[in-house]
């Protein structure tokens, strides 16, 4: 029985078999993360430039994209890696790659929800929006996601690498994933783990029930609109975010409460590149496919710089 200690590197699950394949996987990684790392640069340039986009949805919008930004890079490096050079070491980098991608997925899934708030504020207590979400409200609100993401990654972090580890090295995903981790644990103190997974899933069915209760508001208050107008141009403010949050929730729901039966190791590899590569390099486009301010802010940004050129 050896200790989690003696481990030096882990294993991870080889995309391909063949070196075409692993070649082709390498160009599709590479792909999603130049347009994810585009997108969400240039989300937090024109949000950053742009002074008449200083306002709470677009201030969140920032922070998102930098989670996401942080989700990529978190990730696909080291598949892209491994890929091209037909490896599947992974060292101490296990812990730290853990670490972070836990991190910003939980600091996203926080963000989410505080940007759920700022829709039911901005449609079904307008008169008060000023108030609820001033500038230092909003700065407090990012601060906590961001801390409870931290705090969330750290204690899983050191309760996952703190198990003893008799069943190999071998984790049947392509990054570092703390269930995989789990698998290869020989001791009892993994119920310890999965406490704390029990834990941030509770949170996290506390956020879901949340975000349902604030688009049931939501809807009714839009629905009371007399205008079509009016509530075209209500549901147009909540439309990018709702579209965010369904896939978000929906990968990850289905990656983790997918029956056993239906588990395959093809089945896991697709999933958790589905929540993991996708949303990041999806979310940008989506904001700026349905908000007119961030799109002609983000194609200003683009023109000044090719004519800076």
């Amino acid at each position: 029985m050896s200790n989690s200690s003696s481990i030096r590197h882990f294993l991870l699950l080889a995309l391909a078999d063949t070196w075409q394949l692993q070649l082709l996987h390498f160009c599709l990684l590479l792909g999603i993360s130049l347009a994810a790392l585009l997108g969400n640069g240039l989300i937090i340039s024109a949000v950053a430039c742009g002074h008449h986009l200083h306002t709470p949805m677009f201030f969140f919008l920032l922070n998102l994209a930098l989670t996401d930004l942080g989700v990529i890079c978190s990730t696909v490096p080291k598949a892209m890696h491994n890929s091209l050079w037909d490896t599947r070491n992974i060292y101490t980098g296990c812990a730290a790659q853990l670490f972070f991608f836990v991190f910003f997925i939980g600091t996203e899934f926080s963000l989410l929800t505080v940007m759920c708030y700022d829709c039911y504020v901005s449609i079904c207590k307008p008169l008060h929006y000023g108030t609820l979400l001033g500038s230092r409200a909003c700065a407090h609100m990012a601060a906590a996601a961001w801390a409870s993401g931290f705090l969330n990654a750290l204690m899983h972090t050191a309760s996952t690498f703190s198990l003893p580890l008799c069943h190999g090295n071998a984790l049947g995903q392509f990054f570092c994933e703390i269930p995989q981790i789990l698998k290869l644990s020989c001791s009892n103190l993994y119920l310890r783990e999965l406490g704390f997974l029990v834990f941030s899933i509770s949170l996290g069915l506390g956020c879901s029930v949340f975000i349902v209760f604030s688009y049931v508001q939501i809807f009714k208050a839009v629905l009371s609109i007399p205008s079509e107008q009016g509530r075209h141009k209500a549901f147009s403010t909540c439309h990018p975010h709702l579209a965010v949050v369904s896939l978000f929730l929906s990968t990850i729901i289905f990656s983790y409460l997918k029956p056993p039966s239906m588990s395959s190791p093809s089945l896991d590899l697709a999933l958790s590149v589905l929540y993991s590569v996708v949303p990041p390099a999806l979310n940008p486009l989506i904001y700026s496919l349905r908000n007119q301010d961030l799109k002609a802010s983000v194609w200003r940004l683009m023109t000044a710089c090719f004519q800076g050129q």
